[in-house]
């Protein structure tokens, strides 16, 4: 017994051993505990980043995004997306982000990079790219003056349906470290939810741009109004792939006559469209029937829609201006629709409010009442669709006082830079889209 240490028997560990090993193990627990947690950061982080990226609906707002959520990813300072050419051997576009306002201001001469030195490099050989020192890269070539001095880089290629569409480049860990593989791994992923991101963007922009179109079919040209002057301008919805319900019209009729129709048809989709175009061409027909005021005309339509189509409700406003004495006479019926904005000929604005009648579709049997104003020389009308003035954020007498504010800043323009100008500033968020019609009485 007086050869063991405190009587520890034969091969038995001392209890400091144990203590040692028992430490180093939990060590080697807590940090794979730790690595574990920074693993499902980066995933979440990855998750979150992609789900941004796909909310946006233009393409410029998805390449920026593209660069601003890998820099995040991997805390880069610095970022750069090159879109490249039709031929794939140059960039037409690259976007940056990180730059100072000094940096920019800088680098505002230099022009668009020319796809030179190291990102030359990634666009001829469009593997993931990691360097530690640009300046030690043999495709190195140097900074443009004014360009800050980067040390890191890690760059990959975003690829849309099989093709090299352009890199995304990142510089300069914040923690000053170089970029690892873990780094490149999740911005490999990134990329590669970025390249259905931008086919899906483009796609959009496709539908948009042909569902534009085809509304802009359906709306007619105005005709020579004189001794009117008219103009009118439509607009889509911001959201892609809508159609929209909304339409304006003008008739010239006998004796310096003119008819007016603006109107807007619930919902956005093909079916709107068409009843837009066969409400627009049935109310067509019975404005000749000048015997009757605007008020009946609407009755007489409003009948014949519910006897032969299954069109959804609809709102508008028909109006007929007639000379009267030495100045004009507007007599209009509305029906559901926004009241008309009066622009004198001091330049006050002015909506005619009065007793609108129910809309299209909702009761035929209902009376509609009929109202009438006198119209001076050199006055405004301007019809117009509630995508115009709707926000969710705004009452809608607020966005009807900007719209007035609006008109009456802009009223001494030439008639199209005018309805121009209230659809550029108009009070809506955009989310609906608008129509604008505006006729101007002949000078005295």
């Amino acid at each position: 017994m007086a050869g063991n240490e405190e009587g520890k028997q034969p091969g038995q560990p001392r209890i400091p051993d144990l203590h040692l090993r028992l430490r180093a193990e939990l060590g080697r627990i807590d940090e794979q505990l730790r690595a574990l947690l920074a693993a499902m950061d980066r995933l979440q982080g990855l998750l979150d980043a992609v789900v941004a990226i796909s909310r946006e609906v233009e393409l410029p707002a998805v390449l920026h995004r593209i660069v601003t959520t890998a820099m995040d990813l991997v805390g880069a300072r610095y970022g750069a997306m090159g879109v490249l050419n039709e031929s794939g051997e140059r960039l037409e576009q690259f976007i940056a982000a990180g730059l100072s306002e000094q940096e920019r201001a800088d680098l505002a001469e230099t022009g668009l990079p020319r796809g030179l030195g190291v990102l030359g490099h990634l666009i001829r050989h469009p593997e993931p790219l990691r360097v530690d020192n640009i300046s030690t890269h043999p495709s190195s070539a140097g900074f443009p003056p004014g360009h800050p001095h980067l040390r890191t880089l890690l760059g990959v290629a975003i690829s849309v349906r099989g093709e090299i569409y352009g890199d995304l480049y990142l510089s300069e860990r914040r923690d000053g470290q170089p970029f690892d593989v873990h780094d490149e791994s999740v911005v490999l992923a990134l990329a590669s939810a970025a390249g259905i991101a931008i086919e899906n963007v483009r796609l959009f922009e496709r539908v948009r741009h042909g569902a534009e179109q085809f509304q802009r079919l359906l709306l007619p040209t105005l005709p020579d109004l004189r001794p009117f002057t008219a103009a009118a301008i439509y607009r889509p919805a911001a959201e892609p792939s809508q159609l929209g319900g909304d339409w304006y019209d003008a008739i010239p009729l006998p004796d310096n006559v003119v008819a007016v129709v603006i109107g807007d048809v619930v919902g956005h989709d093909l079916q709107a469209a068409a009843a837009m175009a066969s409400t627009r061409n049935m109310l067509r027909a019975l404005l000749f029937d000048r015997g009757n005021p605007p008020g009946a005309v609407l009755t007489r339509l409003d009948r014949t829609l519910q006897a032969v189509t299954t069109n959804p409700v609809i709102t508008t406003t028909l109006a007929r201006i007639a000379p009267e004495g030495p100045g004009w006479r507007l007599r209009w019926s509305t029906a559901g629709h926004v009241p008309p904005l009066l622009i004198t000929p001091e330049l006050r604005a002015e909506y005619l409010f009065a007793e609108p009648g129910l809309p299209l579709g909702v009761d035929p049997e209902q009376p509609r009442p009929d109202h009438s104003r006198f119209l001076p020389p050199d006055s405004t009308v301007v019809f117009f669709t509630d995508g115009l003035i709707e926000h969710p954020e705004h009452p809608i007498d607020e966005s009807l006082d900007q719209l007035t504010a609006l008109a009456t800043v802009y009223a001494a323009l030439p008639l199209q830079e005018f309805v121009q100008a209230l659809a550029d500033h108009h009070p809506s968020d955009g989310h609906d889209d608008m129509a604008i019609l505006a006729l101007r009485t002949p000078r005295a």
